[in-house]
């Protein structure tokens, strides 16, 4: 018998917490336990093997009869969800997997965490075959790189509450305890130890879909002059792929996708193009640096108040790299290198951005001196102004791994290289990484915070919109223990515009649209977005809610996704019905499988907020109460009861959900915040009960507009600022409404005392 801690394989059995997950295990199976610190239930499986080789699968045992959810990828850069209950629908490519337990005699569930990961120059992921075997498939990246250890493959953890089981499988409490991936690994840090970037509490503006590579300093100044007339000032913009020198070789074949994109371009010169140089001109190079993309920064912050540029560049330089035997950049020993990606992505989406780079080649900077590569071009970009990079087509180096030592080995150099420039050139940690969905980087990541979550937003792509919902929520229960996840741009003009938008007010993300000059909707931006740019985000990274953990939203036809997220004193549910569309395993793309899905009916908790009595308070009875935004009504619900929400295809619902407090004089109070906000309640930052005398509440609160709050009794006074202010009251609720005027002072927090 190989014993865990609450985890054992005996007869054939991966037993966990009393309860079998696997059978049929392998002879060959070991579990080296991992106690300590907080998860005292976690242990190691791996397996003892004399093969040798650069991929090699091991089965491992048979998953029958129990839900899971996994996220895999799809593609090269992407993950997205899969659901099921046996182990031959578990895809290749997968890097998480959870599966639920049965329930025990007292109705309780454990959740069971399996974590694949690295170990020494070899990446482990799981796949399912079709005798209902959970595999290992171990692979290296590099032909010449053969020898592993095997004994520390996949981490599994379990507990009943699955997202606490998920934190403390990753996240280390004591540093030198390697009892935990976080610290047995030693490579990557935990998304709570990370410093966040100001920018994701502002709204911005990205360069994308406004313009694609055609975009030009004139552009960028268009873009935001469009969004602050209309009072919506973004705070920070992204220049995304079009600012670069790049240029095609001679042989090279062009690729140019809808996006305008040539992924067959390399890149030429670290410094910008002539259409980011004051009065440039094609194919001429000024090279003072005050006529280069530091004239339109400055003008940008001077001008508009933008507090951040953030400008894109690829890990590798540009798509097609770095072009080798330049005079510009030759101190980088970029030579030419042809990606080969692994059988598992290879039997997923197929790809035109790497096919072609697979084709034309890249130009690879030489490892050695890549930290020389990164600190230029950061160093050039910060003494133009530029506060930070969005790092796109990262998986890309998986690809490149051999005659480097594995694509474990070649990941981490880069990435260290990155992140050490990082924080030598931003010190506010301006850094979002997209195309990044490997476990490579995943692990490697100490400093790097903001993660891209799923597939781009697709504008002209119907099926795209339901699927990028489901696929962020899903792949932030695993991403989010590392990053912040970032849920993309959208257009506030499009007939999904305010589906995304209600999605990324509980994702707690950052905040931007790639809208064209002179295309916005105001109506939709101000639930959004405050008269000072900055935005209410809610604390947390956006989840599924445990009921819908293991469901399927997408195709199930009768589940409604429900998204959680906290405030600092109330958490908020976004309800999204997502049924009609999903990646399709036979046609390897997103299709719509269902022109008219049904009207679905689900439920409302307190509960569904998972972590709520975290922030209510040791003396809260589990009374809440529920505000609808769009109904714009609120409901009382009484602990264990719920709240029904019906939704048609494509319709959403957000919900703030607020614990009710009870005062000394048997007064229930529970402030909603500002009720025209898609997160009402990230409006509420500091709440005391009775702290004047009996029956009087004070509030901190940010913002502008109607705000909302219940009381069991009329007030007799509301006050702001030491001001008397007018309100309404409804009997039959209890529903208080009164007006905050729009503050003179960015992030102001006014001063509200309720006299009930």
């Amino acid at each position: 018998m190989t014993v865990g801690s609450g985890i054992s394989v005996s007869d054939g059995r991966l037993n966990v917490l009393g309860e079998t997950i696997l059978t049929d295990v392998k002879d060959n199976v070991i579990v080296t336990p991992a106690t300590g610190g907080l998860l005292t239930n976690g242990a190691f499986i791996g397996v003892h093997s004399d093969q040798t080789g650069s991929r090699r699968v091991f089965p491992i045992g048979k998953l029958r009869d129990l839900r899971f959810m996994c996220v895999f990828r799809f593609k090269l850069w992407w993950m997205t969800q899969r659901m099921g209950s046996c182990g031959e629908e578990i895809p290749y490519e997968t890097q998480f997997l959870i599966v639920e337990g049965k329930e025990d005699q007292s109705s309780a569930i454990n959740y069971v965490v399996f974590l694949p990961i690295l170990e020494g120059d070899f990446r482990a992921v799981l796949q399912g075959n079709s005798n209902n075997e959970l595999e290992i498939c171990l692979e290296s990246g590099d032909p010449d790189v053969k020898e592993f250890d095997g004994s520390h493959l996949v981490f599994v953890a379990a507990g009943s509450d699955p997202f606490d089981v998920i934190t403390n499988a990753v996240k280390t409490v004591i540093p030198i305890l390697r009892r935990t991936v976080e610290g047995h690994l030693q490579t990557f840090s935990h998304r709570e130890r990370k410093k966040m970037p100001d920018m994701l509490n502002w709204f911005g503006w990205c360069t994308w879909d406004a313009f694609y590579t055609n975009v030009t300093a004139d552009g960028v100044k268009q873009g935001l002059e469009s969004l602050e007339k209309g009072g919506i000032p973004p705070k920070f913009v992204i220049i995304d792929d079009g600012w670069q020198s790049v240029g095609m070789d001679p042989t090279s074949e062009g690729a140019i996708a809808d996006n305008s994109a040539n992924f067959a371009n390399r890149l030429t010169n670290i410094k910008e193009n002539h259409k980011f140089q004051k009065n440039g001109k094609e194919g001429q190079r000024v090279e003072d640096p005050a006529m280069g993309i530091r004239h339109i920064v400055k003008q940008v912050k001077d001008q508009h108040s933008v507090k951040y540029v953030y400008v894109w560049h690829a890990l590798a330089g540009y798509w097609g790299g770095v072009k080798p035997g330049l005079v510009e950049t030759g101190q980088y020993e970029s030579k030419m290198s042809y990606p080969v990606s692994s059988p598992g992505v290879d039997s997923n989406e197929p790809c035109d951005a790497f096919n072609s780079i697979a084709k034309n080649g890249l130009g690879l900077v030489n490892p050695e001196k890549v930290f020389s590569f990164y600190n230029d071009l950061h160093s050039y970009l910060s003494s133009a102004g530029i506060d930070g990079v969005k790092v796109d087509v990262q998986n890309i180096l998986e690809t490149l791994g051999a005659g480097h030592g594995g694509r474990v080995k070649l990941a981490r150099k880069y990435h260290q290289a990155l992140e050490a420039s990082i924080s030598r050139n931003f010190p506010d940690n301006g850094i979002i990484s997209c195309m990044s969905h490997n476990t490579d980087g995943l692990y490697s990541s100490k400093r790097s915070a903001v993660i891209r979550a799923s597939d781009d937003f697709w504008p002209r792509d119907p099926a795209s919109h339901t699927i990028h919902i489901a696929s962020v929520a899903y792949n932030t229960v695993f991403l989010g223990e590392f990053m912040q996840p970032d849920w993309d741009m959208f257009h506030s003009v499009h007939e999904m515009a305010e589906y995304h938008g209600a999605a990324r007010a509980v994702g707690g993300c950052a905040l931007y649209v790639s809208d064209k000059p002179g295309q916005h909707d105001f109506n939709l931006l101000r639930k959004l977005v405050l008269p000072d740019g900055s935005i209410l985000r809610a604390k947390l990274p956006g989840r599924p809610t445990r009921d819908c953990l293991f469901s399927d939203p997408a195709r199930d036809g009768k589940t409604l996704l429900k998204i959680w997220n906290l405030n600092d004193h109330n958490g908020v549910v976004g309800v999204f019905n997502c049924q009609g569309a999903g990646w399709c395993k036979n046609e390897k793309r997103n299709l719509i499988h269902d022109e008219q899905p049904d009207t679905i009916t689900g439920i409302i908790r307190a509960k569904d907020v998972d972590y709520l009595p975290r922030i209510a308070g040791d003396k809260w009875n589990g009374d809440a109460i529920v505000y609808s935004h769009i109904h714009g009504d609120l409901v009382y619900l009484e602990k264990s009861t719920s709240l029904s929400v019906t939704l048609k295809t494509r319709e959403y619902e957000v919900f703030t959900v607020v614990p009710v407090s009870e005062i000394s004089n048997k007064v229930a109070f529970a402030p909603i915040g500002l009720i025209k906000m898609f997160n009402s309640g990230g409006a509420v930052k500091e709440l005391n009960c009775e702290v004047e005398s009996s029956g009087t509440i004070q509030m901190k609160v940010r913002g502008c507009g109607p705000f909302g709050a219940y009381s069991s009794v009329r007030p007799k006074r509301i006050q702001v600022d030491g001001q008397e202010v007018e309100f309404e009251y409804e009997e039959a609720s209890g529903f208080i409404r009164f007006d905050l005027r729009v503050p003179e002072e960015e992030m102001y927090l006014w001063n509200v005392v309720v006299e009930l």
